[in-house]
């Protein structure tokens, strides 16, 4: 990277993928049923998974053993979760990138690519938009360009905070954006951001420096691989990590996530607050390894692995999958998810349901409305919801862990979602999708066992159904 200046790294940062490590497990011995059925017993009882005991489970390849783990997932994604999942969607704010990524089409060489900015009014008309639909949790998504600086993003975040409308309101901001120095992070930091997603879209080596070109700032796979570290040691407490499979062997980088995971754990007393698992999808001026695209039955195996190896994660499954394979997906482990999503700039506003190639990094397989997703996800017994208190009360980072380690989070995440659940029922459903909704509350409140926390949650609901307060948490 001759040319460029130094870039800052993380104390005592280091190269923590040992790939003959990873390629000597997975050419490993297959488990036997009593060795699968063990490592699901400790992921179980909420004990994050070696990256062997990991290995073991990707090498079970038998159906009797896949639909075990299959359903060791639910059973896990239940107990640690209940039956909530958080709905957020994102918003593009810039798509300029000094980056020449060969999978991705804001890349700089692609020429069908339109690029913009968003400015702060038009920040503020897309916020108004998904207010106006109900959303309360937005991830910001920002190419990787000198415009976008850490003081960029965090004025962005601000001007986010600062649009409400009527009831609507964002109370929880995201970020995905390339990597910061220390300096960076505690400015973006300050202005409010929850979580700080980066993704090593691959750990393979050698691929990240085929499809990464060595003169720029990405080019650097250490200075990548360490922006977590970073965040973590400038004050940012959560983090997600992500890679984009369809570049590399899947199991490889499954687990390559488990070994960050279980880096930030050791070194910092915290794991990602969330892993993302994207699939490589068709963009305009993008060709795709066939050979290496992962297919549903793959995917849904990489989903209930990683809720296995890590419990206390949360999993997010975005709206690059097509609205069959989230159904499908999401009883395996997933927590989090997109809907109403568009990803071209200023897509909540100008293109409406029309996808444009030329305008977006990637093509989407979900289009629906948040109203039809949250009907079909109450419909399949799920509870939606935009809750946010635990990082205004300080549940975050280390703090958060403690809780949700031993599956003590459900006890404020069931109650909390039913309270955003009632506010978006009240302020934006359509008419069946409150009638769903509110039958689902009644359901949800009736296994709440009898105590205070039942009756104050009931005397809440009815603050909300009846128009005199919004924005209620435990």
């Amino acid at each position: 990277m001759s040319g460029m200046p130094a870039l800052q790294l993380s104390e005592g940062a280091i190269d923590f993928i040992n790939e003959p490590f990873i390629h000597g497990l997975l050419k490993g011995k297959k488990p036997d049923a009593k060795r699968v059925r063990e490592i699901i017993a400790k992921s179980l009882a909420k004990e994050a998974l070696s990256v062997a005991e990991t290995a073991e489970l990707l090498l079970a390849d038998s159906p009797e053993l896949i639909e075990e783990i299959f359903e060791a997932a639910r059973e896990l994604k239940k107990n640690v979760y209940g039956n909530r999942i958080v709905l957020f969607a994102p918003l593009y704010i810039g798509n300029k990138c000094v980056n020449d990524c060969s999978y991705c089409a804001f890349k700089r060489s692609n020429t069908y690519a339109i690029r913009r900015t968003l400015s702060e009014e038009e920040i503020r008309q897309q916020v108004v938009s998904l207010e106006n639909k109900g959303h309360k949790r937005l991830i910001l998504v920002f190419g990787e360009h000198q415009a976008y600086d850490a003081e960029f993003i965090a004025k962005s975040v601000r001007t986010v905070y600062d649009t409400k409308v009527g009831h609507g309101e964002i109370r929880r901001v995201n970020i995905n954006a390339a990597p910061l120095d220390h300096e960076g992070y505690a400015i973006v930091k300050a202005a409010g951001i929850g979580t700080y997603q980066i993704f090593h879209e691959t750990y393979h080596h050698d691929t990240y420096a085929r499809i990464h070109p060595e003169n720029t700032r990405k080019g650097n796979y250490l200075y990548r691989l360490d922006g977590l570290s970073r965040a973590f040691e400038a004050g940012c407490d959560d983090v997600g990590l992500g890679v984009l499979f369809g570049l590399y062997d899947w199991r490889f980088e499954v687990l390559s996530l488990v070994t960050h995971a279980l880096y930030l754990q050791d070194r910092y007393n915290v794991g990602p607050h969330t892993i993302s698992f994207p699939r490589l999808r068709p963009a305009a001026g993008v060709n795709l390894d066939e050979n290496l695209l992962v297919n549903d039955d793959q995917f849904k195996r990489i989903i209930a692995i990683l809720r296995l190896a890590v419990p206390y994660t949360g999993l997010i499954l975005t709206a690059r999958e097509n609205p069959q394979v989230r159904r499908e997906c999401m009883s395996f482990g997933v927590s989090q998810i997109d809907a109403g999503s568009r990803i071209e700039l200023g897509g909540y506003t100008e293109a409406g349901d029309a996808q444009v190639m030329e305008r977006e990094q990637f093509s989407l397989g979900d289009i629906r409305s948040l109203d039809e997703v949250m009907r079909e996800l109450m419909t399949d017994g799920y509870v939606p919801s935009f809750c946010t208190s635990c990082y205004r009360v300080g549940r975050t980072g280390e703090h958060f862990m403690e809780f949700s380690i031993p599956g003590f989070i459900k006890e404020f995440c069931t109650p909390n979602a039913l309270l955003t659940l009632e506010e978006y029922l009240v302020d934006y459903a359509a008419p069946e999708t409150r009638a769903v909704g509110e039958k689902l509350i009644e359901e949800e409140l009736a296994r709440i066992e009898d105590g205070s926390m039942k009756s104050d949650l009931a005397k809440r609901l009815k603050e909300i159904r009846d128009n005199q307060n919004r924005d209620l948490y435990f």
